[in-house]
Parts: structure tokens; C-alpha cells; sequence
């Protein structure tokens, strides 16, 4: 009787064990959506969160849109705990409500205009949107300096932009060429005429990333992120200039958000506090992303962008503004420039 009372109170004790331990690396997780370990280094990052605070942080390949589908769907019973968007999404996401105000340690340092006032989304790094080009591919001809280079005949068959009406970063050239051509996001009128106009050029208009396209030379010219043109000079030795056209363009924020009842957010916090360290900030920086905290760019890295001068013509726009105009810049685009 003793022998089985105390062979059940040790399998008792390893069972409450057992559970302690799994509770315990239970608090030790975040659930990240949209974390993919290829885009702006996340893998690096992840390891370093790991690293730093203990906290496994496991990859995800969701895409912006795919993630905030998710989140709304698991509204009632969230499954993760923070989230990566691109800022257009993180403002539905407040207004569907799957999100929630949390300003990390670093929130003094990220500028008006790049955060909502609240918290329910801040930025932790952005991109630049120029010209992507293949000196090589150009065969010869002038690297274009502003967008009204791209409209001239020597470029025919050269150029190459994502679809403004499916791709976000296609959506995000229309609005930079919008404003640098004197629309507003309440007229897109400027950038329906300079896309009816390209069109003369015969551009290619791919729905998905393009970027070993313009590494091959199919496409000499392609509207994309300043990460995406350095990367492929300095990482993969290509023979690619950034350029960022004389009459300005966008700089476009990649933020982060706190789900709304996250299941871990105590964990969650930790993980967004990280990411704008300087630790976590030099990671981005190092993928040739702009790190929203300007102190955190490393010298040398920053010597590989293009000099502050030139980033002086990338402006930001009113974001949620942005992401109310999308669908019907879409709509118009499809019905009169394709």
C-alpha cells in the first residue's frame, strides 16, 4: 500500500514537473506572424531575440494580408502575439480591432508620423522606393536619373514595375510618382496619366517579386526598395544602382503591432522592445533596411546607402490616408491604364 502511495505520489511530482516545465517554456515563446526567416534578415533577428531574451520566436511565412486574414479570423481566440505589417495593413488592422497599444522602451525615438499616437502600430524599419538598375542590362544607354527618363524611348522594353492594383509595392510606386508628378492622395490623376504613358515603353508588370528578374537582365530597370538594389550590389555582386529620382519619391514604413489579447504578451513586449534596440536595429540595417532609429545605423553600413542628401527627396505621406485610397486607385488603374 505504502509502495504504490508513494510510486503515485512520484509519478505525481513528475507529472506536475513535467507540466511546470512545459508552462514554463510555454511563457518562454512568441507567436510572430509574418516573421519569414528570408525577408529583411528575420532569421538573424530571431536568433538574436533568442539570444538576448530567452525568447523562441518561431518563423512564419505569412505575407501582410495573409497575416491580418488570419488575426480577424482568430479574433476571439488569438493565437499570436505580435505582428510585422506593412503600414497600410497594420492601419486595418487597428480598425478591425485584432490589435492593441503597446509603446516599447524605444517609443521617444520613433518620429511622429511613423507610429500611430496610441501604439497600436509603430515602425521598426523602412524602405526607400526607386529605380533598381542593371547597369549592364542598360547596354550603354544613360542610367535614368527621374521619372521622366523612364518615359523616353530609349527605355523601351527596359522597365519593369509590380502591378499597382495587386502588389503593395507596385501600389506604393503609383503613390510616389503621384505626388512627385503634383497629385495627392485624393487625386491620383498624375500617376493614371504617367502609367498611361509608360505604357508606350512597353514595361513588363509582374504580380510578384521580381528581383532575380532584374538580376539576370530581363528587366534593366525595376521600381523597388532601396534594400533590394543594395542587397543585390553589395550581397550578390551584381552590377545594380539605386536611384532616387530627382522630382522625389516614398519612403514606406514596415511596422510592428501587439495582437490584441495576446495569449503571451508579456513575451510579446519583450520581443517588440528588442527589435527597436540598437542590437536589433543594426540587424535591419545590416539586411539594408533604414532602422527607424537613425543612432542605430552602423557607419559603415550607412557609407553603402546613398548619401542623406539624396534621401532628402523620400517623403512620407498621411499612411492611413494611403491605405483608404488603395482600392480605389485599383479600381481606376485596372479601368483605364491595363
Amino acid at each position: 500500500m505504502s509502495f504504490r502511495f508513494s510510486r503515485m505520489a512520484r509519478l505525481g511530482l513528475l507529472a506536475a514537473a513535467i507540466a511546470a516545465g512545459s508552462t514554463a517554456a510555454m511563457a518562454q515563446t512568441a507567436i510572430c506572424y509574418n516573421c519569414p526567416t528570408e525577408w529583411a534578415d528575420w532569421g538573424s533577428q530571431l536568433k538574436a531575440i533568442k539570444a538576448k531574451t530567452g525568447i523562441t520566436v518561431p518563423a512564419d511565412n505569412k505575407n501582410s494580408g495573409q497575416s491580418l486574414a488570419q488575426l480577424v479570423a482568430e479574433k476571439a481566440s488569438p493565437v499570436a502575439d505580435v505582428t510585422y505589417l506593412g503600414v497600410t495593413f497594420a492601419v486595418q488592422a487597428q480598425k478591425d480591432g485584432v490589435v492593441e497599444p503597446y509603446k516599447p522602451a524605444a517609443w521617444k525615438d520613433i518620429p511622429d508620423g511613423l507610429k500611430d499616437p496610441a501604439g497600436n502600430w509603430f515602425t521598426i524599419h523602412s524602405g526607400t522606393l526607386g529605380f533598381m538598375v542593371n547597369v549592364d542590362a542598360l547596354k550603354g544607354k544613360p542610367i535614368p536619373k527621374s521619372w521622366a527618363d523612364l518615359l523616353k524611348p530609349e527605355y523601351k522594353g527596359l522597365i519593369g514595375y509590380l502591378d499597382p492594383a495587386s502588389a503593395f509595392v507596385g501600389y506604393v510606386g503609383a503613390v510616389a510618382v503621384n505626388e512627385a508628378r503634383g497629385g495627392t492622395l485624393d487625386n491620383f490623376a498624375p500617376a493614371i496619366d504617367y502609367f498611361k504613358a509608360l505604357q508606350k515603353n512597353e514595361p513588363i508588370v509582374p504580380k510578384q517579386t521580381s528581383y532575380a528578374r532584374v538580376l539576370s537582365g530581363e528587366i534593366a530597370i525595376l521600381l523597388d526598395y532601396d534594400f533590394n538594389a543594395y542587397r543585390a550590389k553589395y550581397k550578390d555582386k551584381a552590377n545594380v544602382a539605386f536611384v532616387i529620382p530627382s522630382e522625389g519619391t516614398l519612403a514606406v514604413p514596415y511596422v510592428m503591432s501587439l495582437v490584441a489579447k495576446a495569449p503571451h504578451a508579456a513575451e510579446g513586449k519583450k520581443v517588440l522592445d528588442f527589435v527597436l534596440s540598437d542590437e536589433g536595429q543594426a540587424i535591419w540595417a545590416k539586411a539594408y533596411l533604414r532602422p527607424v532609429r537613425a543612432s542605430a545605423m552602423p557607419k559603415d553600413i550607412e557609407a553603402q546607402f546613398l548619401p542623406a542628401s539624396e534621401y532628402a527627396r523620400a517623403k512620407s505621406v498621411d499612411y492611413a490616408r494611403m491605405a483608404e485610397a488603395q482600392r480605389a486607385f485599383s479600381d481606376r488603374y485596372l479601368k483605364e491604364v491595363r
